[in-house]
């Protein structure tokens, strides 16, 4: 294997035997390869990918895909059907809630046990064993068997011994779920650390934000097959279609069983109005009537790759204006910003929500906001207004929508992605996408570093004081 390359799988596959019947395993058994008693089902199948010192990678996909698997082998917990993996360098493994650790040990005892496993001497460890402790922050509890903790208190521990013993390669999947948001935030900080010291990083989690904060390269695993290698940004994007697909695919199948139910229904009392309501039926499937879908009918100039939905409404423009009306990508942290959505409904609708991000050239969001936000906010007596949620759309009928801001923000690049989605509540808890919009604008912020200059992602507009001295 090439010095440069931490991990290469190759081919890889892991199929497990599924039994319907406890006993059916003792007959199997017995069988002797004659006859089989189990069904196959394959975790992974011919997997192949290179991972170079140094990289940060992140593993996403649906639960069931094949991530943890993934990682099991290659930790080298699990062994594979088919395919060989290699690795070079010493592999720190975050892989499920408190595993390797003894539950009659106390953390002291574990910390000693979890550095032999990994290769450390007694020595390394005492010299190490601080800064474990430190970083773990359970207070005595370390001196306490580990069955004691809390579900939180197991991981921080956890994670503190595989971060600071340096391992060349770190894995994680999911676990700092479970630590609160001032752990987490250290967690991030040590796994930038080490990726910036060489350290080469396996990253599994279902925040998106994560993902695409921490590492460079993404890889999205779906029932146990590759889909796309490459860029985190482009295969998250990739990712989130993929979940729109499946979400939209499985609404059209509730939706088909409904219209059959429906229509045995009327059959059987009326073949008159079965045939009325297949009239509507063909009317409502497009605005013009001619029974084609609203995404049939209009023909798109921006890349695939860049948007996505139903269409039932669609997003046509987003423009960038400052404080005098006037189009404009170029802002000081301290104009303000209007930011107007154009859209269109292809459908009569309602219970929509039109909805802006705004991220950095880095990938980090800054800030999310949507009509739906300030619906909540004028529910809660926050704010006066007309609930936008509650608003009918007719087809064809354009409507746009202005966000308005000050900058406040640090010098940079800054996209900004925009939405249309159905809400089946006036609060977040019944999402359909109908039109999303990557890279639908971008605008830039600077400073005048002799007049107005701060530091950061993002203006708090502080003030500093130094009162007079008493006598």
């Amino acid at each position: 294997m090439s010095s440069n390359i931490a991990i290469r799988v190759a081919n890889l596959s892991k199929s497990y035997h599924i039994y319907d019947k406890p006993h059916d395993r003792l007959l199997q058994m017995l069988a002797h390869g004659k006859k089989q008693y189990y069904r196959e089902f394959w975790a992974l199948r011919n997997v192949s990918f290179e991972i170079k010192k140094g990289e940060s990678i992140g593993i996403i996909g649906r639960n069931g895909s094949g991530k943890s698997t993934l990682l099991q082998l290659i930790c080298g917990t699990l062994n594979p059907t088919n395919g060989n993996i290699q690795t070079h360098g010493r592999i720190a493994a975050l892989l499920e809630l408190g595993s390797g650790f003894n539950p009659e040990f106390t953390g002291r005892e574990n910390v000693y046990m979890n550095g032999a496993v990994l290769g450390l001497s007694t020595d390394e460890i005492n010299a190490r064993y601080d800064e474990i402790v430190a970083f773990a922050d359970i207070g005595d509890f370390i001196e306490q068997p580990v069955k004691t903790y809390s579900s939180g208190m197991v991981v921080r521990l956890a994670f503190a011994v595989q971060v600071c013993i340096e391992p060349e390669i770190l894995i994680v999947d999911e676990a700092l779920a479970v630590g609160d948001a001032l752990f987490q935030k250290r967690c991030f900080e040590r796994m930038e650390r080490l990726t910036s010291n060489g350290t080469t990083l396996l990253f599994v989690s279902h925040d998106q934000e994560s993902v695409r904060a921490l590492t460079n390269r993404a890889i999205f695993l779906k029932s146990g097959v590759i889909q796309t290698i490459g860029n985190s940004a482009e295969v998250l994007l990739e990712y989130r279609k993929q979940l729109h697909e499946e979400e939209s695919q499985a609404l059209n199948r509730v939706a088909l069983e409904l219209k059959e139910k429906a229509a045995l229904a009327r059959t059987v009392n009326s073949a008159t109005a079965t045939l009325s309501l297949g009239l509507v039926n063909d009317r409502s499937t497009g605005p013009s009537g001619t029974g084609r879908k609203a995404s049939e009918e209009h023909t798109f100039t921006r890349s695939s790759k860049l948007s996505f939905g139903d269409m039932e409404a669609e997003i046509l423009k987003v423009e960038i204006f400052n404080n005098g009306g006037e189009g404009c990508s170029y802002f000081d942290p301290r104009e303000k910003i209007r930011i107007v959505v154009e859209c269109i409904a292809h459908q009569k609708l309602t219970n929509l929500n039109v909805a802006i991000r705004i991220r950095n050239k880095e990938g980090v969001k800054i800030h999310s906001w949507g009509t739906l936000n300030q619906d909540m906010a004028i529910q809660a007596g926050l704010c006066d207004g007309d609930i936008f949620w509650n608003r009918l759309f007719d087809p064809s009928q354009k409507f746009s929508v202005s966000f308005d801001f000050i900058c406040g923000l640090g010098p940079n690049l800054y996209e900004i992605q925009a939405a249309i989605t159905k809400e089946g509540k006036p609060y977040y808890a019944e999402q359909h996408m109908l039109h999303w919009m990557d890279e639908a604008a971008f605008f830039t912020v600077s400073t005048n570093l002799r007049e107005y200059h701060f530091g950061g992602v993002v203006d708090l507009r502080m003030n500093s004081h130094c009162p007079s001295s008493h006598k």
